[in-house]
């Protein structure tokens, strides 16, 4: 394994991915003012489906039949982690500032033992509701609701970060898909669901245009930003994708769990070289919920441990992989 996957590989892929998902906020936040939250998601994920097909066709005609045997539930799950979270998430983000979004994403693993617990009745160890609780709590700090108004982001930041912390279901749903399908790999599990699911975003964007929910960017819009939706749609959308993939395949899950840590860390630094200092609520805030993130990714790697030692018949994983 250490040949095929050389640790160092993993460690920069796994940080390449969280500082790639760091900048999408900033970058997300800049785009919004010419590119609404559907249209913005309907071009990113059209960029990366055409990465992700590329990908592809020097494997033949395997995955396009699997995605023709899956197509309907790859969409549903591509729709929900491509569509309903991405566009919650900008949603949020347009009332918010870049932080909170980062803060809010990084505490999805957290949530998801949450719903394993409701849905499957999987119970996290004591100390995983208690980094669960700090998260929450850091969350709510980061977003004023405990300890002040929020700073610097206006009246409707609470609700923006509600919205984005709501979206966040929509990507744990969609990770839950791949144990699913288990015949779909890495690559396949990415790209299939992104392209199954490009229909469902193309008819989304059209409804909230004809609707006026949402306006096609303008030709002005587009001029003007271009370059970051290029970007948002090749690097956080597909690269990060694959390369966070990459080291978890390398280093494990709960290895590469810990390095969402870095996203509200890359975030808030990007955002401080930018000049935008973070208040001592949203400071104190982040530092809680990257705590909870060490403390939930300790008691995961010690259940991990526990259930491979040799010699304990019938013991299992408590869901290490399901960030």
């Amino acid at each position: 394994m250490s040949h095929t996957h050389p640790r160092p590989l993993g460690i920069a892929a796994l940080l390449f991915a969280t500082a790639g998902w760091g900048s999408m906020f900033l970058v997300g936040k800049a785009v919004l003012p010419q590119v609404g939250p559907v249209w913005l998601t309907f071009i990113r994920y059209s960029v990366s489906a055409l990465l992700f097909a590329a990908l592809l066709l020097p494997r033949g005609a395997g995955p396009w039949r699997k995605l023709r045997l899956h197509a309907g539930p790859l969409a549903l799950r591509g729709g929900a982690g491509f569509g309903v979270f991405s566009v919650l998430l900008f949603v949020g983000l347009a009332h918010s500032v870049p932080s909170h979004g980062a803060v809010i994403v990084a505490t999805t693993p957290m949530t998801t033992q949450l719903v394993r617990w409701a849905v499957d009745g999987v119970r996290p160890a004591r100390l995983g509701l208690l980094a669960t609780a700090i998260a929450l709590a850091g969350v709510a700090m980061v977003s004023g609701l405990l300890f002040g108004a929020p700073a610097a982001a206006g009246t409707g930041a609470l609700a923006g970060d509600a919205i984005a912390f709501v979206g966040t279901l929509g990507w744990i749903w969609y990770t839950r898909g791949a144990a699913r399908l288990p015949g779909l790999d890495v690559l396949e599990y990415s790209a299939l669901t992104v392209l199954a699911a490009w229909p469902l975003l193309l008819a989304a964007a059209l409804l909230a245009n004809a609707f006026g929910v949402s306006h096609a960017p303008s030709a002005e819009g587009l001029r003007l930003t271009w370059h970051a939706l290029l970007f948002v749609g090749l690097v956080p959308s597909a690269l990060c994708v694959l390369a966070f993939n990459y080291g978890v395949r390398t280093l494990g899950a709960v290895t590469g769990t810990a390095f969402l840590n870095f996203v509200p860390v890359s975030a808030l630094l990007m955002g401080m070289a930018l000049g935008k200092l973070p208040s001592a609520n949203e400071a104190a805030g982040m530092a809680m919920v990257v705590g909870a993130l060490l403390l939930h990714t300790a008691v995961n790697r010690g259940t991990a441990t526990v259930a491979a030692a040799p010699g304990r018949h019938g013991a299992k994983a408590c869901g290490a992989t399901a960030a």
